[in-house]
């Protein structure tokens, strides 16, 4: 089976196929020679990874997923949020967004934040799902760690002493947000 991943994101491009079972053929937009920038205008993470997933399935009519990812602190009402990848502007930069975020939690001791992904699936029938994964955690004040991408430098999740940028792979993709997004969807195509 081939799935089309609405990214052009070659870091999750890696994380998902790792993800999915072996019998799924993920391919990206890359793959595809698609070099138009899908607008995500929606108000919701589940909104942008339907824009994204609803584009990919007109033009091609084949399955395709989409994500869309935020980071949500409890000191700042759930910023950065749906506007995570463009935190601090446009163009989307991480260590800008880093360092806004960092900014702005100066004031606060309250660091606890969760990472959330939802993932949009629509099938070769048009038919449309979602899957959520989560996992709550805290900001820290220094970068550590030159693994992952996005906050990972600064995100440390229950129950660890690492950040996301300090772990391996295997270790990360034990835990996250996306992987637990990502095992639902497996465990729905498996069925």
């Amino acid at each position: 089976m081939e799935i089309i991943f609405a990214t052009h994101n070659k870091n999750k491009l890696k994380e998902v196929q790792s993800l999915v079972p072996e019998s799924i053929k993920v391919i990206s937009l890359d793959d595809l020679n698609m070099t138009n920038e899908i607008s995500e205008t929606g108000h919701t993470l589940a909104d942008n990874a339907l824009i994204k997933a609803r584009t990919i399935f007109e033009l091609y009519k084949k399955p395709v997923i989409a994500d869309d990812t935020g980071l949500d602190v409890e000191a700042l009402n759930g910023a950065p949020g749906v506007r995570s990848a463009r935190y601090a502007g446009e163009p989307s930069n991480a260590e800008n967004n880093m360092n806004l975020l960092l900014h702005n939690l100066q004031t606060t001791t309250n660091r606890a934040a969760h990472f959330k992904t939802i993932i949009a699936y629509i099938d070769s029938e048009g038919k449309e799902q979602l899957f959520e994964g989560r996992v709550d955690g805290s900001i820290i004040d220094e970068r550590r760690g030159d693994k992952g991408f996005g906050y990972d430098p600064i995100f440390v999740p229950e129950g660890s002493d690492k950040t996301f940028a300090e772990m391996s792979s295997e270790e990360k993709n034990g835990i996250s947000h996306r992987a637990r997004a990502l095992k639902a969807f497996s465990d729905f195509i498996n069925k």
